[in-house]
Order: C-alpha cells, then structure tokens, then sequence
C-alpha cells in the first residue's frame, strides 16, 4: 500500500513514517519547511519528502493520505483530497488500527516528562532482551532513533500525547493506542489553544481510562490531585502507584538525584547511578521500572538499565563548551517544566551563575496562559532573556519586558535574535552556565551563542 503522509516532519507523524516503512508499506509524505533531523532520518530510510502542501500531489494517487494534525481546513493538497473524494485517515487512527492493535501497547501520558519516561521504558524493555517497538516524541542516545517496528515483537512504547488528533477528529491521540499499560505521569493545565481548561483535558484522560482493559495497569501517582479525579470517574483496570504514599517510591541519594536508590513495598530495590539529574528524572525512572514490572521486567534489572541510560537530545544536552562557558539546550516550555529544570541544574552546579534564554513558543506560552508562572518559574537562575517576535507565526501574545517588570532576577524582553546572542554571549564569564529553552529550534541559537563566545574569546587573547 501506497501512503501519502501530510505533516511528515513532525515527530509523531515522521515516526509513523519509518514504522509504516517498516511494515512495508511504500511511503511519501509532504511538509513545509523540511528541515533535519527528521527529514535526514526519513531521507535514510529512502522516504521521498515534497516540500508543502500542493494540490498538485493528488496526482502521486496513494492509496491513502494520512493527516497529521498540523493540517488544517484551507490547507491546498486537503482542500483537493476533500473536493476529488479521496480516502484519508488521521495519522494516530491508521496506527492504531493497523499497528497497534496486535501489540502490547506500554503507554505514557501527562503534562511534563513523557518524552523521557518513553524512553526510559524502552530502553529498559530493550537491554532486558524484549526488542520492543517504539514511538517517541525524540531520540535517546541509547535508541539512536524516534521509531521503530517489528512485527513480529509483542512490545510497543508508545509517547502519549493528550494532542488532538487531526482536524477532522479532536479526541485527544492516544486514545486511538488500545493501552494495556498506562502511565499517566503527571496532568496540569497546558494547550490553550484546543482545551478550555483543566476540566477538559481531565475528561480526555479519562477516556484513555476507559480504553484500558481490565488485565491492563494503569500506572500514576496518589498526590496528584488532578489525576485521581480522572481516576474517580471510572476506572475498570488494576492500578499501581508511585511516588509519594505509593507502592514504588525514591529513596534520596545525592541532592541533584544523580543516585537515589528506588524502593518497591518498602523494600529497597537497587541503587540508580547515572549521568541525569533531577527530582523529575528521578520520577521518571520510578514510572519507567514500575511499568517494566507489568511485563515481567525484574526491579533489579531495569535499575541496571537505567544506570546506563545518557539521557535524550533536547533534555540538558550539552551544547558546547567555550572558555568555561557551558551552552545546554533543553525541551523545557511549560512554567512547571521550567522550573523543574532549573532546580536540577541549581542542585548540580552549585552557586555557578545561570544565565536562562527562553523562548516561549509552544501555542499556550505564545498566548499567555501562563506568562504571569515564568517569574517564579526561572526564579532560580541568575539572568533571564526571553526571546518573542513581535509579528508572524511564532508571535507573542504578550509583552515580556511587562511580565518581568517586578522580577526579583534581572530580565529583559528581546524580538531580536541577534541582539540577544550579543547581549548574552558578553555578560557571560568562566564557569557561567548558559540553558537555552524553547521547543522549537529557536533560530540556531546555540551555535550563535557558540560562535559569539568563541569570537569574545579569541578577542581577549589578542
């Protein structure tokens, strides 16, 4: 079978790609603005990318279009595929229907950490000798790629994501994953473009509960209070709990979580010694080996694993070093994940000057939910920059230089680039960190800053 994919750059739609390859299935897609990583992977795989989205691409006469849910009504090839009668299908209803549904599918959900904890999972499955397959919203070191499909392997770790499905269909995906085991690792208010509230996005949750089987397992932990009200409304499935007044639980070891030793009925399981910091990494882990569990991975073995795990790009990846300056690129772009981010390099680094570049381009931090959240949010690093442009597709809604007016941290407000490479790049000194967040790729804003440190430096020696 012959499949178009429309939105094939994008994560989720990109992996679809290499799994359907993988399947056999003769694949093309279409995006705007192809760009790498993704498009390098697909283009190794021998998957042929057209750039945008002409009418014109009918003519390719797939079998099937899938829809990624960055197409909306408007968009040309959609408008011709709707006006010639053409079959089409979202991308989470064609793997769920033709991928998933002989699979045991080990699902992660929540608000922060699903990424990771994905990763996590299936890098455990696959250093216990499961083989699994895998969609992730990004590469772990460990994996060295987003996706990947056997048939003939039982596994499937899946990212998530409480996203809509596609324009046609505004259910959120992973309820198109047929779940056996679900970790719903966190849920707060985010997407406020597409959910009115936190009342909405719960209801979703909860009809991923529903979809669960009563042999299945649905993983989360009791202090969240959001996640027990889905809970509440129905759950047909056992349940296993970690954190805090759960049945698997962190024992603290060194203050930036880079060893803590994890305990399962109160029983000490082993010892997690590895290159990650953070009380949510370490959370994370506690998802990740409590779901191993389900499919007879032992405690012991995946703690084993997960002390060889180095971690995803986009999560505290190292950029670069120039001059004892560090320049660490991170995913974080939520006020939750944020500050979460920064209390774990705090803890690692010590009294080492932070200096935070943010930029807000996520739909919900463009809109300005939560603007009023990043004070407090980036309270613990020693400079901020915040990057918005003023016009365009990645605009903000609101004013940074207003939202960090009473800041107890120096801040300032940037629509240009180049002046914010500048300004950083000269007030760092040795041994400053600078972290970088966006979940875009923020104009190539690390080797500017690399470059920009490089040139300082090579001026002093002169």
């Amino acid at each position: 079978m012959h499949l178009h994919i429309l939105g094939i750059c994008g994560t989720f739609m990109g992996g679809l790609a290499l799994i359907a390859r993988s399947a056999g299935h003769k694949v093309t897609g279409c995006d705007t603005g192809v760009y790498p990583p993704m498009s390098t992977q697909l283009q190794e795989q021998g998957i042929e990318l057209i750039e945008g989205f002409d009418a014109a691409q009918t003519s390719l006469s797939p079998d099937l279009f899938v829809i990624g849910n960055v197409v909306t009504r408007g968009n040309p090839l959609m408008e011709a595929i709707l006006d010639q009668g053409l079959p089409y299908v979202s991308g989470p209803q064609w793997l769920g229907d033709h991928v998933l549904q002989n699979q045991h599918v080990l699902a992660v959900a929540g608000t922060h950490g699903k990424t990771t904890t994905s990763s996590m999972l299936a890098w455990i499955l696959q250093d216990a000798g499961l083989a699994p397959n895998f969609l992730i919203g990004g590469i772990a070191t460990n994996l060295g790629i987003s996706a990947r499909y056997d048939p003939s392997q039982r596994y499937f770790v899946i990212e998530a994501d409480e996203y809509d499905t596609a324009f046609f269909d505004k259910r959120s995906k992973f309820v198109h994953y047929h779940a056996r085991t679900a970790i719903l690792n966190n849920l707060e208010f985010d997407h406020a473009d597409i959910f009115p509230d936190l009342a909405a996005i719960e209801t979703q949750f909860h009809h991923l509960v529903r979809t669960v089987a009563q042999s299945g397992c649905i993983l989360y932990p009791k202090q969240d209070e959001a996640l027990n009200r889905v809970i509440q409304k129905g759950c047909w499935s056992q349940q296993d709990h970690f954190g805090p007044g759960g049945r698997w639980t962190v024992v603290a070891g060194e203050a930036d979580m880079s060893r803590f030793t994890i305990m399962c009925d109160g029983i000490a399981q082993g010892e997690v010694a590895w290159s990650l910091t953070g009380a949510h990494n370490a959370s994370n882990a506690l998802a990740a080996i409590a779901a191993a569990g389900h499919v007879n991975v032992p405690a012991s073995r995946a703690i084993a694993a997960l002390s060889r795990f180095s971690g995803i790009r986009r999560r505290m990846e190292l950029r670069g070093t120039v001059n004892g300056i560090q320049v660490y690129d991170d995913f974080a772009h939520h006020p939750t994940a944020i500050q979460t981010t920064l209390d774990g390099l705090r803890k690692q680094i010590g009294t080492r000057r932070i200096l935070a570049v943010l930029e807000p381009r996520s739909n919900t931090m463009k809109l300005g939910t939560m603007a009023a959240r990043l004070p407090q949010a980036l309270a613990q690093a020693d400079y901020i920059y915040c990057f918005g442009e003023k016009t365009g597709k990645h605009a903000l809604g609101w004013d940074p230089e207003q939202v960090f007016r009473d800041s107890t941290v120096p801040a300032r407000g940037y629509a240009d680039l180049d002046t914010l490479v500048q300004d950083v790049s000269r007030q760092a000194q040795p041994d400053d960190v600078i972290l970088v967040m966006s979940n875009g790729g923020f104009g190539g804003i690390h080797e500017k800053l690399l470059q920009a440190l490089e040139q300082i430096a090579a001026q002093a020696v002169s």
